[in-house]
C-alpha cells in the first residue's frame, strides 16, 4: 500500500467560508482516515471484510450521531460538521462511511427524532460510543424503489408484536446489535420497531459475492413470528414519510461523501500524472490529461459549494427533500465521472489495488443506487419542479 499523501482540493478558498470548529472537526476526520483505513483498507477490500476493530475510532471522532444532542451521547455538532465528517471518511472507502451513516442518520436519528424518552435514554448513549450498532430494514426482495409495497408486518397480539417478513441489502446487518425495522399493521400502516438480536426468529444472513462495497458487511434481516416488545415501537411518527425523514439524513451525508472519493480519485490522478514519463514529458504536460484533471476540478468544486449551501439550508431547517435528492444524485455522478476518467489518467495501473481508484468506482456504483436509486432522484426533482409525480 502506498503512503497516504492526500492534499484535499479547495480551488474556490471554501475554508474561509468554514468555522473553526468546522476545519477542526474535519481535519481529525482527516487524519484518522489517513492513520486507520488507508493502511488496511485496500486488504480489507479484497478479503470482502468489514474491519471491525475501526468502530471505536469511528466513534471517537464523531462519526456515529455527530448532530445528536450531547445528552443523548452524540457530539451536539451542525449539518456542516456532519457533512465534512461523512466527506473525509468517503475519501477513504464509501462502505466505511455506509457504516457511519446508517449508525446515525438510519438508527439514531429515528430513534432521537420518533422515539421517546426511555428509548432515547436506552438505545442512543450506546450506538453514539459504538457499544451497541444498528442498521436499517426497509429495502425488501420485491420492494427497492418503491417502499410503500412492503410485505413485512406485524400484529398486535396483546402483550407484544409478532412480526414477519424480510429485508435485503441491508449494511451492517451481519453485526447489528439491533435494527430500525420498518412494517406495516393490520391497518395497513408503516410503523418503524426496534428489533434486537437475539431474540427468536430474528436472523441476519450475509450478502456475499460482492462487487462493490466489499468492505462493508451487507446482509438480510428474516422474520419469523418475532416477538417484539410493546415499547420497542417507534410512536413519534408513522407512515412512509418516517423513514423517509431517515432517508433525507443519510442521503445528505451521502451528497458530502460522494465529494470525498472525488477528491481522492482527483487527487491521486494529479499526483500520478505529474510523475508518469512518457514521450520524454510528465503526462501532465499533455493536453488531453490536463482537460481531465482541470473537469475533475470543476466538477468537485460545483459539487462542494452545492453541498455547502445544502448544509446552510438544513442548520436552518429549510432543506427540502427535493433539494436533497438533487445534490445526492448530481454529487454522486459527479464522483463516478471522475473515478471514470482518473482510471483512465492511471492505464493500466489504475485496476491495481497500489491505488484506489478501481476501488472507489466499484463502491459509488453501488452509492449511485442505495438511499434512492439515480433514476428515481431525477423524478424527484422533475416532480418538484413540474407538479406532476411521474413515478405513481
Amino acid at each position: 500500500m502506498r503512503p497516504d499523501l492526500f492534499e484535499a482540493p479547495d480551488y474556490y478558498n471554501i475554508d474561509d467560508l468554514l468555522s473553526e470548529e468546522h476545519k477542526l472537526v474535519r481535519d481529525a476526520a482527516r487524519q484518522w482516515v489517513k492513520r486507520e483505513i488507508s493502511p488496511i483498507i485496500e486488504d480489507y477490500a479484497q478479503r470482502a471484510q468489514f474491519p471491525k476493530q475501526i468502530i471505536g475510532g469511528l466513534a471517537e471522532i464523531g462519526a456515529f450521531g455527530p448532530y445528536i444532542p450531547a445528552a443523548y451521547g452524540g457530539a451536539g455538532l451542525d449539518q456542516i460538521s456532519y457533512g465534512l465528517i461523512m466527506q473525509e471518511i468517503e475519501r477513504g472507502d464509501s462502505g466505511v462511511r455506509s457504516t457511519a451513516s446508517v449508525q446515525s442518520s438510519l438508527v439514531m436519528y429515528p430513534i432521537y427524532a420518533y422515539g421517546n424518552e426511555d428509548q432515547r435514554k436506552k438505545y442512543l448513549p450506546k450506538l453514539a460510543t459504538g457499544e451497541l450498532m444498528g442498521c436499517f430494514g426497509l429495502t425488501e426482495p420485491n420492494h427497492g424503489s418503491n417502499p410503500s409495497g412492503m410485505e413485512t408486518k406485524f400484529k398486535d397480539m396483546g402483550d407484544h408484536y409478532l412480526l414477519n417478513g424480510a429485508k435485503l441489502w441491508i449494511s451492517n446487518a451481519p453485526f447489528a446489535d439491533i435494527a430500525i425495522v420498518w412494517a406495516k399493521n393490520e391497518a395497513g400502516r408503516i410503523h418503524g420497531l426496534i428489533v434486537e438480536r437475539g431474540m427468536p426468529g430474528f436472523s441476519t444472513p450475509e450478502t456475499h459475492h460482492k462487487w462493490s462495497l466489499r468492505a462493508s458487511a451487507t446482509g438480510e434481516l428474516i422474520f419469523d413470528n418475532v416477538k417484539v416488545p410493546k415499547e420497542n415501537l417507534l410512536e413519534g411518527k408513522n407512515g412512509l414519510g418516517a423513514p423517509l425523514g431517515c432517508l433525507d439524513s443519510a442521503r445528505y451525508g451521502i451528497a458530502w461523501g460522494a465529494i470525498g472519493a472525488a477528491m481522492d480519485c482527483y487527487d491521486t490522478a494529479l499526483r500520478y500524472a505529474k510523475e508518469r514519463v512518457q514521450f520524454g514529458k510528465p503526462i501532465a504536460a499533455t493536453q488531453l490529461q490536463q482537460k481531465k484533471l482541470a473537469e475533475m476540478l470543476t466538477e468537485i468544486t460545483k459539487a462542494q459549494l452545492m453541498a455547502l449551501r445544502l448544509g446552510q439550508l438544513k442548520n436552518q431547517g429549510k432543506a427540502s427533500s427535493a433539494q436533497i435528492s438533487m445534490a445526492k444524485r448530481n454529487n454522486v455522478a459527479m464522483a463516478l465521472n471522475i473515478a471514470r476518467e482518473a482510471r483512465q489518467v492511471l492505464g493500466a495501473m489504475g485496476i491495481t489495488g497500489d491505488y484506489s481508484i478501481m476501488r472507489h468506482m466499484m463502491n459509488l456504483e453501488s452509492v449511485i443506487t442505495y438511499e434512492g436509486t439515480h433514476d428515481i432522484h431525477l423524478l424527484i426533482t422533475g416532480a418538484d419542479i413540474t407538479g406532476f409525480p411521474a413515478f405513481e
